[in-house]
């Protein structure tokens, strides 16, 4: 990998990273309003800590190392680097298991926000989508049993880790709705009894949680486990700063969720197309990105110099 390919892949990982963290970044900050000073230092200084090397750090190196066993931890850590004939070999034939279970995930993700969630409507075709909500079960039903099925010719267990993605990503969903459920009690006053310390256990679950898109995301930019340590920190670094200074700006951009989106979507086939073998280069994945998130950063833009004339005339 040359210094350009690894700059573009590093860069498309800070950028998927922040955007995708940017509900988690929203929550933050209205917590963090109902918090005291000190325990408002406390989570912006030790919670990077744990979100950059307890959470980003530690779940890409456990999620390499449970597609190769034998590799162990420091393996699991270095294997892209390595020279070992035997370790390249074990990763080449576990990759495709990795991938088809970060590529449902991902797509099933991207068909959650398009069927069930609520947002501003980006294009055209989203309210349509909205509004067949009950439809969202049907179709990623419909997938993971057609992704299942071609899987098995090539891999059962390549079938296998596209069944553990779907279980992934209902477990994780249970647990934001779980989130979101107390979200609302701390915003509409019902966190009284509730001191400091419970609230930035709180924050890191919730933290925790969002965590997993980027981190799982972050396997069709890149296998390379030092190098989504590096993206995905630097990442969390990001939203650590909207947190403290801009949330209130990046509110306003209201369909970078819609890019982020897109960019999962694209993320999740780009996966599943290399677990089958179609072998897309590697920098697709990042151009793919920015490119997605530049549309919807322009399209909130000129939505809010819209209103800003709108207001003046």
């Amino acid at each position: 990998m040359d210094l350009f390919a690894i700059l573009l892949t590093v860069s498309g990982l800070v950028l998927f990273e922040s955007i995708t963290s940017i509900d988690n970044a929203v929550i933050n900050a209205e917590v963090l309003n109902k918090m005291s000073e000190r325990a408002r230092r406390w989570f912006l200084t030790f919670g990077l800590i744990i979100a950059v090397f307890a959470v980003r750090g530690l779940l890409p190196l456990l999620i390499v190392w449970a597609a190769n066993p034998a590799l162990g931890p420091d393996g699991a850590l270095f294997a892209t680097f390595s020279s070992d004939p035997a370790v390249s070999e074990a990763v080449e034939q576990s990759a495709p298991i990795l991938l088809a279970g970060g590529g449902v995930f991902l797509v099933f993700l991207f068909f959650h926000w398009l069927f069930l969630e609520t947002k501003s409507f980006g294009l055209n075709h989203e309210e349509f989508f909205q509004k067949q909500g009950a439809w969202f079960y049907a179709v990623v039903s419909i997938l993971l049993t057609l992704i299942v099925w071609f899987a098995m010719e090539r891999n059962t267990m390549m079938a296998f880790g596209a069944v553990v993605g779907s279980t992934a990503f209902f477990i994780t969903h249970g647990f934001k709705q779980n989130a979101e459920q107390h979200e609302r009690q701390l915003l509409s006053g019902g966190s009284a009894g509730m001191g400091d310390l419970s609230k930035i256990l709180y924050l890191e679950v919730i933290d925790s949680t969002f965590s997993i898109d980027g981190v799982i995301g972050a396997f069709a930019f890149t296998m390379s486990v030092p190098l989504i340590l590096i993206g995905n920190g630097l990442g969390a670094l990001v939203v650590r700063e909207l947190t403290i200074k801009n949330i209130e700006n990046v509110k306003k951009y209201v369909y970078l969720k819609n890019g982020a989106m897109y960019s999962i979507l694209i993320l999740g086939v780009i996966m599943l197309s290399d677990a089958f073998g179609a072998h897309i280069p590697a920098y697709i994945s990042p151009i793919a990105t920015f490119a997605c998130i530049g549309y919807f950063l322009w399209k909130s833009h000129e939505r809010i110099k819209a209103q800003a004339a709108k207001a003046a005339a």
